[in-house]
């Protein structure tokens, strides 16, 4: 194994006797279910507005304005990720002196499987969450020292920017303190919930006067003493402990009761804790001229690398919290798909057709982001369109609320939006192949370099299911005409995938043939929608996974073909890959293979409960600069949503509902 790597010119999430070697691998994930990771995460607690990141020692080390990476394109640099999220705070803990290290024995966790972060160091104990409550990003700090701890022991405070101004306010009986930084347009309201034992500190002392504050983000047009108001109502009077009792019994109020069966409390826990996730990475801002976010959900929580909106890893979530019953959440998701703007950017490489769905991501304003690396190119990834329709479908399925279809969007009523803007695009860039047709040349599920677009398996399979619920809508609407034709295409892509990706008996990634997704971790995805339900080839694919085998247990997404260590991707696709990992869990479960099933999902949640009930997106299977740690560390972005906290719940629903119906699986 390498023991290091260089570090790449760009970060992106892309890019080389079968049954004795399945059955080792099962053998392989049941005992490595006991390799745990000796390094613990990073916490992130957010309410939809924004985020904030608690180190294990205790520490603040970011506190995010807004529930996202990168507010909004910059117009000046059209391939690059855009303009930064304000970030507040480079450093901020509870220590007996400003110039004082980290508490070597601190710890951190989730108070009850909720957004609250409890640390505790020999100088006392301390709480930080943002409450869901407060219709503003807002991060709440408190900290009771030991009975021993120095009597000058406070908070100090690094900012992450210097400070340009301060100034007091007094509204409505409450004392606070405005800061506005150099270069940044978001300001900070600071309000004392405990006695203040100094006015007058500045620097680093600045917040050293009270045990107990609430960090505001101000926006530019934003009135604070608005703000001030709204907060002092949210309160109520109550005391820093009082806030996080009533926060967590609002947060039980919130859940939905499980209609799963746990087998131990580690899987009660991450389901738990997973539920909660799908919340913070929701995005509660409300629409307005210029920002049209609301309801989309991030990738990854900070300080993964993905704390963006891809509309594929946004699917896989809402599915989650509409079969689970949170239907407001899902319904806003949908919503979001259908009010982002501007989209449709990238017409010219989608044979003329306009289009609602993003081909990749969006920017935190929920304009269309139609890349996701500065390698000098967009993406296009039909596969969206196909997945944005699953959702749809899935959502009214669970929910039977036909009054969406006639809601207003930025299209118009929904279900025209939905068959104007991604069924008629979609249907506008299918090609004749044999008997029938198929997906225009892509990107895909794994976000290849546009220089090297194909025709994947994945997208074509994508584009049936899809089109296959949108039949459904139609019927729903009354839309007999769309309907029929709809149909008529399915049962043409159908065909067109049987006879380009079904070759010699086996399942194949790419219409081109090579080595790289000859065999690929899509194709479980595939099976898991009923679109490939051949028993012969479905064994097949499963049996011919031990050519993605890697040594931490798992499987990775493709055989890669760089051979660059300078690449990013060279060492991205050489790590196992959770999502793999859950689809081959399903197809086990679907074929009747309970153990190697049961294998898979026991070694996540085993590791999961090591690491704060988070899920990352990959474990380490080569060590290198770019993915540190022992060979089964979690490692890529963490903790996932859609990927990871999403996949999850599914799996857990699909165990106790294994009469799902085909083209509505998790994978």
């Amino acid at each position: 194994m390498p023991a290091s790597c260089a570090v790449a010119s760009s970060a992106s999430r892309c890019g080389g006797a079968m049954s004795s070697l399945r059955a080792l691998s099962v053998f392989i994930c049941i005992a490595c279910a006991g390799c745990l990771s000796a390094a613990a995460s990073s916490l992130v607690t957010g309410n939809g507005f924004g985020f904030a990141v608690v180190s294990q020692s205790a520490t603040v080390t970011k506190f995010y304005a807004h529930p996202y990476a990168f507010t909004a394109p910059d117009p000046n640099h059209s391939l690059s990720e855009g303009f930064p999220t304000t970030n507040f705070i480079q450093s901020l803990r509870w220590s007996a002196a400003p110039s004082a290290a980290p508490a070597a024995d601190a710890s951190t966790n989730y108070v009850d499987d909720s957004q609250v972060i409890r640390a505790r160091t020999v100088a006392g104990e301390g709480t930080f969450f943002m409450p869901f409550g407060l219709l503003q990003t807002a991060l709440i700090i408190s900290w009771q020292p030991a009975a021993n701890a120095a009597a000058h022991s406070g908070w100090t405070v690094a900012w992450a920017h210097p400070v340009r101004s301060e100034r007091f306010l007094q509204v409505a009986g409450v004392s606070a303190r405005l800061l506005q930084f150099d270069g940044v347009g978001d300001s900070l309201l600071l309000i004392p919930l405990a006695p203040l034992a100094a006015q007058s500190a500045s620097g680093p002392a600045l917040l050293a006067g009270s045990r107990a504050w609430a960090l505001l983000s101000i926006e530019p047009s934003a009135d604070p003493h608005v703000a001030i108001r709204a907060f002092a109502r949210w309160r109520a009077g109550l005391t820093p402990s009082a806030l996080v009792e009533r926060e967590i019994a609002e947060l039980e109020h919130w859940r939905v009761r499980p209609t799963v069966h746990f087998r131990s409390d580690a899987e009660r826990h991450l389901w738990r804790q997973s539920e909660v996730l799908l919340r913070l990475a929701q995005s509660r801002e409300p629409n307005r001229p210029g920002r049209y976010s609301n309801g989309l959900i991030v990738a990854s929580l900070p300080d993964g690398l993905w704390f963006t909106p891809w509309v594929r890893d946004m699917a896989w979530a809402t599915v989650a919290l509409a079969r689970m019953g949170h239907r407001a959440e899902a319904r806003a998701a949908v919503l979001a798909y259908f009010n982002a703007r501007p989209t449709g950017k990238l017409r010219a490489q989608t044979a003329g057709a306009d289009y609602q769905i993003s081909v990749v991501r969006y920017f935190g304003d929920g304009a269309e982001e139609p890349f996701f690396t500065e390698e000098g190119s967009t993406n296009i990834e039909f596969d969206d369109w196909g997945e944005a329709l699953w959702v749809l479908g899935a959502y009214l399925r669970q929910t039977h609320d036909t009054a969406l279809l006639r809601t207003a969007t930025y299209r118009g009523p929904l279900y025209q939006s939905a068959r104007d803007f991604i069924v008629k695009p979609l249907l506008a860039n299918l090609e004749t192949f044999g008997p029938g047709q198929i997906v225009a040349a892509d990107t895909s599920i794994w976000e290849e370099r546009q220089k090297d677009k194909k025709h994947f398996a994945f997208s074509t399979a994508a584009a049936i299911v899809g089109l296959r619920n949108f039949a459904d809508i139609a019927h729903l609407a009354g839309d007999e005409a769309t309907r029929a034709d709809v149909l008529r295409h399915v049962a043409l892509l159908r065909k067109g995938f049987d006879a380009a990706f079904i070759r010699d008996g086996e399942l194949h990634g790419t219409l081109e043939p090579g080595i790289k997704n000859d065999i690929d971790g899509a194709l479980l995805a595939i099976i898991n929608f009923g679109v490939v339900t051949d028993p012969a080839i479905v064994r097949n694919t499963v049996d011919r996974m031990a050519l993605l085998k890697v040594a931490s247990g798992g499987y990775r997404r493709v055989r890669s073909t760089y051979t660059d260590p300078a690449i990013f991707e060279y060492w991205y696709e050489r790590q196992e890959f959770l999502f793999v990992d859950f689809s081959l869990a399903e197809v086990d479960r679907r074929l009747g293979n309970s153990a190697e099933s049961d294998a898979i999902l026991r070694r996540i949640v085993d590791k999961a409960t090591a690491d704060h009930d988070l899920i990352p997106e990959m474990y380490v299977a080569v060590p290198c600069a770019l993915f540190p740690g022992k060979i089964g560390d979690p490692t890529g972005a963490l903790p996932m949503v859609g990927y990871g906290a999403g996949e999850y719940i599914l799996q857990l629903l699909q165990r106790s509902e294994p009469a799902l119906e085909q083209g509505s699986g998790t994978g």
